[in-house]
């Protein structure tokens, strides 16, 4: 069984996390951590969920759980996670990251973590979400730049990141499959008089409202045709589900920062 901790228990990711983990034949929840002044802190994790006690306290001594785990799952804020990637590094834990928005500079931090580290991270652990990542890079490379790109994602009120992770995934197939780097042709904002589309760029729309879970569309728009690839998650488990399946891939890995396209086997 391998002993696994949640980072943010008590978000919509954490709480399905802890009922995945519970519910895992594979996997044991062996500690659930909160931020300091989180009112969880303390509590029984099951009297905090709403429901019976489970005799595990909601903790915030990370060190402490790191001693105690095979895997961290974590989907919580850029700081918090590229802490915890040097932390788990130095601990010989396995770390899986959810977590988006990060920048360049954090993205450098984990990378370094996974020198010795072994990190699974990725912005959406769907399976459907990386095959269509496949397909992007694929279509993209196919079609070559008379096809414009655009992206379009749509996510609930609350996200606090703009563009999705994911988006910014897709957008990276799609400019690999040009043979480009994404930073060089992303267009991720238009208002007022922009001019005609700057050939070759790949666009950005975030929208943002009610509970969407997330539904991402690579638009490929050619002289008197379109291709359109869509993802639609109806579902949030399904995310909890590809990060156990991460944290669970990791052990006996060797260091490194992984993909989700390593994980499911379709890593080049």
């Amino acid at each position: 069984m391998v002993r696994i901790a949640v980072m943010g228990a008590s978000g919509r990711m954490g709480q399905m996390l802890v009922q995945l983990i519970e519910e895992s034949d594979l996997a044991v929840l062996a500690a659930v951590l909160e931020r300091a002044e989180h009112d969880w802190v303390g509590q029984d994790l099951g009297r905090a969920m709403g429901g019976a006690e489970r005799g595990l306290l909601v903790r915030t001594d990370l060190d402490e759980a790191l001693n105690e785990v095979d895997a961290v799952i974590d989907f919580t804020a850029p700081a918090v996670s590229v802490a915890l990637a040097r932390k788990a590094a130095a601990a010989g834990v396995a770390h899986v990251i959810g977590t988006t928005g990060f920048s360049e500079a954090d993205l450098a931090a984990i990378a370094a973590a996974g020198k010795t580290g072994r990190i699974v991270r990725a912005g959406n652990m769907s399976l459907g979400v990386n095959l269509l990542m496949g397909l992007t890079r694929q279509v993209a490379s196919a079609l070559g730049v008379d096809y414009d790109i655009e992206i379009v994602e749509a996510h609930h009120r609350h996200k606090v990141d703009a563009p999705s992770g994911t988006a910014l995934m897709l957008g990276e197939a799609a400019a690999a499959g040009r043979g480009l780097v994404l930073a060089d042709v992303a267009d991720r904002g238009r208002d007022g008089i922009t001019g005609a589309r700057a050939a070759g760029a790949i666009g950005f729309h975030a929208i943002r409202g009610g509970d969407y879970i997330g539904e991402h569309d690579v638009i490929f728009a050619g002289e008197g045709e379109r291709i359109v690839l869509r993802h639609v998650a109806s579902d949030r488990a399904l995310f909890a589900r590809g990060a156990l399946r991460a944290a669970l891939w990791l052990q006996g890995q060797r260091a490194g920062e992984y993909s989700m396209l390593d994980v499911l086997g379709l890593g080049g």
